[in-house]
């Protein structure tokens, strides 16, 4: 059987460097792994980055998405190379859906996130308040480490919101989901009813980003998936 390894698909306004602590835990457990960087300009050019970092990476993968990137990888994860794809807190989208419209029929309470949104003058660059991203992101994250990855966040495209994937991989491919108990950037109820569409669903603690707060329990469950 070839090794299996694993592609990491950050979400909005972050970057690469937010899987930094779990592939150190990949590293340190032998599963090969690489970090895709989105340019976060559309949905299909964030998925034509995630498809190139596949075909570099050259082996069976778990393919896994945080956040915005679960959109990403739902219609990036058809690539041949994907063997299950992993969710964190992150939008499973269905058809016709995008990260700003999701279960438009669910009664669905609002996060604080729309409040903190920034518009640039142009109307098309959006960035997070970051008097308002630690609270959102990382109410469960040291201070230090908080501070640290908010003055990493950067502008998106709004078009991002907007963007519907070509395809729904989880249709066809062995997936798992996890839900943010605490989440105060993607309502744990929404990821609850996301979650439904997954093979495999679990629960865990604490808010929105895991991969900052929780990386050993990210790469764990990783290299579960990938044996």
């Amino acid at each position: 059987m070839a090794e299996v390894g694993a592609v990491l698909v950050h979400g909005l306004w972050h970057g690469a460097w937010a899987w930094d602590a779990v592939r150190a835990r990949l590293d340190d457990a032998g599963v090969p792994n690489a970090a895709v960087e989105l340019p976060l300009t559309g949905l299909e050019d964030d998925v034509a980055a995630t498809v190139t970092t596949l075909d570099r990476f050259g082996k069976p993968a778990v393919l896994v998405g945080h956040s915005y990137g679960g959109a990403v990888v739902t219609a990036a994860g058809e690539h041949p190379h994907v063997r299950h794809l992993l969710y964190l807190a992150a939008f499973a989208l269905a058809e016709g859906e995008s990260v700003g419209r999701v279960l438009p029929d669910r009664d669905i309470p609002p996060t604080g996130l729309g409040d903190a949104l920034r518009f640039a003058a142009d109307g098309q660059q959006v960035s997070v308040d970051p008097a308002l991203a630690t609270d959102l992101f990382y109410s469960d994250a040291p201070a230090f480490a908080a501070s640290a990855a908010v003055a990493r966040l950067r502008p998106v495209h709004r078009s991002v919101f907007r963007g519907v994937p070509a395809t729904i991989a989880w249709r066809r491919t062995p997936s798992t989901y996890v839900v943010c108990a605490d989440d105060r950037a993607v309502h744990p109820d929404l990821q609850r009813a996301m979650a439904r569409r997954a093979t495999t669903r679990h629960t865990w603690p604490g808010g929105h980003a895991p991969l900052l707060t929780r990386p050993a329990a990210v790469a764990d469950l990783i290299a579960a998936l990938a044996r």
